[in-house]
């Protein structure tokens, strides 16, 4: 069983909705006809794999992926102004629930939320969880610059508490983007950073500690968590304002995360491996991405030293529990 839960997908009308003009995102064409979506220091190329989904499942039946969590990536919705957000982002949910419906278990998804109205993205969330049967939600790692540890997001949170949501933070676009222009560093460093901000202040602000049935999963093997989590661990130590909201030391919170290993060298997967634990590490592949790999995921995986009860956990055993896919998928 292979279960790839970093993956990402952009609905027909979500595209729709932005050739329209219905949106802030800058749209163009590149020589092959993919569109291009701009946001601040990267594009991503939404090739037929992004927006075709018969194409899609040919690919993962070619590949041997027996489920791949969908999700939408940047921009996201959280860029525009608040109406158009919750809009486009109900949208997108409905169309993954659409095609989780006909195409399970090759597909199940996790919602898209309108994250600069937070108080509507309480709502979508209960919506997604409840009426459309998604497992949580996706989160940017920052919105508009806004911490996604800031108490405005707190009503969210305790709505996911108590849905029992997973939440998964996947990067964008990072406060000071303007020093990563060049050279691709935005999605090289920056994204890895801003996530790694994310964990590091959601847990020092109390949130894991507060909303503690909330299931917490990092993009890109966490950043640098599994890194630097000792250094996070003497700042408790050192300093009163670390320890201010949370009673125990941050990697015993971040030790609970569960990681994705889009980073394909099996040294780095080991390391996280040996911080969180082989029943913390959920298989991804970043798939279509220009940066992302099916294949070079599947070898990561196959070269990783565990155990072959572990890997088979890594491949696929963890990732069914927590997103609550069926038996079929289970059997697979």
């Amino acid at each position: 069983m292979l279960i790839d839960v970093h993956n990402h997908f952009y609905p027909p009308d979500y595209l729709d909705a932005i050739r329209s003009g219905d949106s802030i995102i800058r749209l163009t064409i590149d020589p092959e006809g993919n569109p291009c979506l701009h946001y601040p220091g990267d594009y991503n190329v939404a090739v037929e794999g992004h927006r075709d989904i018969v194409y899609r499942q040919r690919v993962l039946e070619r590949e041997g992926v027996d489920t791949q969590i969908i999700t939408l990536t940047t921009p996201g919705p959280h860029v525009e102004p608040p109406d158009r957000a919750v809009r486009l982002a109900g949208s997108v949910n409905d169309e993954f629930a659409e095609i989780v419906r006909e195409r399970a278990p090759r597909f199940g998804a996790l919602a898209t939320l309108p994250l600069c109205d937070p108080a509507a993205s309480v709502i979508e969330l209960r919506r997604a969880m409840t009426e459309l049967g998604l497992p949580g939600a996706m989160l940017f790692s920052n919105v508009n610059g806004v911490a996604l540890a800031d108490p405005r997001f707190d009503p969210l949170y305790a709505e996911a508490d108590r849905l029992g949501a997973v939440l998964h933070i996947h990067p964008t676009d990072p406060v000071g983007v303007e020093a990563m222009t060049d050279y691709w560093l935005m999605p090289l460093v920056g994204f890895l950073f801003d996530t790694t901000l994310a964990a590091a202040k959601l847990v020092f602000a109390g949130v894991p500690e507060r909303y503690p049935n909330i299931k917490w999963v990092l993009s890109h093997l966490g950043g640098a968590i599994p890194y630097l989590a000792e250094r996070l661990d003497r700042g408790w130590r050192a300093f009163p304002d670390c320890r201010a909201n949370i009673s125990k030391p941050p990697s015993e919170y971040l030790r609970r995360f569960y990681f994705d290993t889009v980073n394909f060298d099996p040294y780095a997967l080991r390391l996280a491996v040996d911080f969180a634990g082989a029943g913390q590490i959920l298989a991804g592949s970043d798939y279509p991405h220009q940066i992302g790999s099916i294949p070079q995921m599947k070898e990561s995986l196959s070269a990783l030293r565990v155990s072959e009860d572990e890997r088979k956990a890594i491949m696929g055993a963890n990732a069914a529990g927590l997103y609550r896919l069926g038996a079929a998928t289970a059997a697979a």
